[in-house]
């Protein structure tokens, strides 16, 4: 099974900011529907709740939290660990796990992953979560589609696909 990063990122690594994200760019939402769209998508307590506390449509919802008494609602899986987590999408032979943030996942799941599928906003930005740098001597990019910015886009971005070395 692949282990993908889905994340929209300035070019200052931040991802967000109280919780919320940063820019309105409607393709990376989008692209994150499409891309996800049947798949096991994981993701943090803090990010679940960013999204309403409802879950994604049309694709398995795994909840990482550390807190035992977090309960969530039945329409998602709770775990509590990333390796509980990729182990739940290997139990169901799912062919991809996308792993959605925050923050604090993405650090601990770069480790694990094979592909990042990264949308580089070309902005700087202030932010209090942020993505990891990537190392070039681990990661190369093998596609890289530019978009510029307007009128329902805040910022120019570019969608990249990332592959492990």
């Amino acid at each position: 099974m692949i282990v993908s990063l889905i994340v929209a990122a300035s070019t200052n690594h931040a991802i967000g900011k109280d919780n919320k994200l940063l820019w309105r760019l409607p393709n990376d939402l989008k692209f994150f529907k499409n891309t996800t769209w049947g798949n096991p998508v994981a993701m943090g307590r803090k990010t679940f709740e960013s999204l309403g506390g409802k879950p994604l449509p049309g694709r398995l919802n795994i909840v990482i939290t550390h807190q035992s008494d977090w309960n969530g609602n039945n329409q998602v899986v709770i775990v509590h660990s990333l390796t509980e987590a990729i182990a739940l999408a290997k139990s169901h032979h799912y062919k991809e796990l996308f792993i959605a943030g925050g923050g604090e996942i993405y650090k601990e799941a770069i480790q694990f992953a094979q592909q990042i599928y990264l949308t580089r906003v070309h902005t700087e930005i202030e932010g209090d979560t942020f993505f990891p740098e990537l190392d070039s001597a681990n990661w190369q990019i093998v596609s890289d589609k530019e978009y510029a910015a307007d009128a329902k886009h805040d910022f120019a971005y570019c969608f990249q696909l990332w592959k492990r070395k």
